[in-house]
């Protein structure tokens, strides 16, 4: 691994006044932060209402090989199989397949630059940021632009091919007598791995389409196994894949199992090789459903609030089993909001306050002192702040947790202001 360092030293003022420009961006995390909180508990109060709205209404539609379409516009609950004769392809690979789903999925064997950075304070406010930057192989699923590496000349990528991840989901997928429509057969999961066999012209084709000799950060080729007609076998390769085909390779071009690896040596990777794999999703797979019966078809639940419910499970589930799920869902996506809206309300109260600690670095030791003052300040009245707008919320949405949750909003408040008190 090697590693290039830059060092840059930032004034003091120079850093007063990128403080100070951070004032702006700090009062729209803080309102947007505020914003995210309240929205968010309205949505769950929202999403809990439709859903309990809608289970009190879902009945059980127990035949689906036969179109009943006097239940047409029922909220209905559902078990069955899932089934398409829909063949999907890859356009590229030449692969045909029957399934719900099939997928590539690219990496990229390339340099990767990672950084480390440490600051020092200065006598006089002044700042020494030190950024040590190193480079390393991997492999990732996205390309990367070594020419904007801090140090490029050595660490350049040239992939061998500029393939692309790919997906495609069937289009006719019938659920008994019924037709599953595209937002239901998106949740339908488990997807495998699929060995392919590329036919001969394939092969040739990509072998000529990788990146031209020369231009390659590659070692020349090893010495070619055994010809069996116009496709090579890897000596070295294991027998066959899962479903007993054989391992396949010409030139640059090797697939084994559901493996195709653009490169020369699969078990050596070089910077610029490139790996694709492939995944389906079964024609035929036990599902569960919540959804609106439409004719033949299916669409999801308006509630009176405005909100919608439809979904799909994996496997044999009860109507009880997926709202308890549903339920289950609403409330962590709640909290993960939550906290996301309390981070960006601190932060941004963080940054609003920022020149205080930078005012006072003059003198290193006071400077930290002062920031780890604000950082307090920031946290607790953050929190108290964001405590206070959930509990609005709530006052509006559900007034009785709102009163309890305003009691610890103003509990917060009076630590803080007790705690100045004490060091004033």
């Amino acid at each position: 691994m090697s590693t290039h360092t830059v060092t840059k030293t930032t004034s003091w003022f120079e850093r007063l006044g990128s403080s100070f420009k951070g004032i702006l961006f700090g009062i729209v995390l803080f309102i947007a932060g505020s914003i995210l909180l309240w929205w968010n508990e309205g949505n769950f109060v929202k999403t809990q209402v439709a859903l309990k709205e809608a289970q009190g209404v879902t009945q059980e539609l127990e035949n689906i090989n036969t179109v009943d379409t006097s239940r047409s516009g029922e909220l209905v609950h559902a078990t069955g199989t899932a089934t398409t004769e829909d063949i999907l392809e890859d356009p590229i690979f030449g692969i045909s397949v029957n399934a719900i789903r099939f997928s590539r999925d690219v990496e990229y064997y390339q340099w990767i630059e990672d950084s480390h950075t440490e600051k020092k304070q200065k006598l006089g406010g002044g700042e020494e940021e030190i950024i040590t930057y190193s480079y390393r192989k991997g492999w990732l699923n996205h390309p990367v632009d070594s020419s904007r590496f801090h140090d490029s000349s050595n660490h350049n990528t040239v992939l061998a091919s500029n393939v692309e991840g790919f997906s495609v989901q069937a289009k006719n997928v019938t659920f008994g007598a019924y037709r599953l429509p595209d937002f239901l057969v998106s949740s339908i999961s488990g997807s495998e791995s699929l060995s392919v066999q590329l036919s001969e012209e394939v092969l040739a084709k990509l072998n000529q389409q990788i990146a031209p000799p020369g231009s390659l950060p590659i070692p020349p080729p090893t010495p070619a196994p055994p010809v069996q007609g116009m496709l090579q076998f890897d000596e070295n390769a294991p027998i066959g894949s899962m479903d007993g085909n054989p391992p396949q390779w010409l030139g640059m071009v090797h697939v084994n199992g559901s493996t195709v690896y653009l490169g020369d040596n699969p078990a050596s990777p070089s910077i610029g090789d490139v790996r694709v794999s492939f995944k389906q999703t079964k024609p035929s797979n036990e599902v569960s459903i919540v959804a609106k019966l439409v004719g033949y078809t299916f669409e999801r639940y308006t509630a009176a609030n405005g909100k919608t419910v439809g979904m799909l499970v994996m496997g044999t589930k009860s109507a009880e089993n997926m709202y308890e799920s549903a339920h289950a869902s609403n409330a962590m996506m709640t909290w993960l909001l939550r906290v996301g809206g309390v981070f960006l309300v601190c932060m941004g109260l963080g940054m609003i306050i920022a020149p205080l600690s930078v005012l006072a670095s003059v003198v290193p030791l006071v400077g930290k002192i002062v920031g780890f003052g604000t950082g307090v300040f920031s946290t607790l009245f953050g929190l108290s702040w964001s405590l206070m707008i959930i509990a609005l919320a709530w006052l509006f949405y559900r007034p009785l947790i709102g009163i309890i949750l305003l009691a610890a909003a103003a509990g917060l408040i009076v630590l803080l202001f007790t705690r100045k008190r004490s060091h004033g």
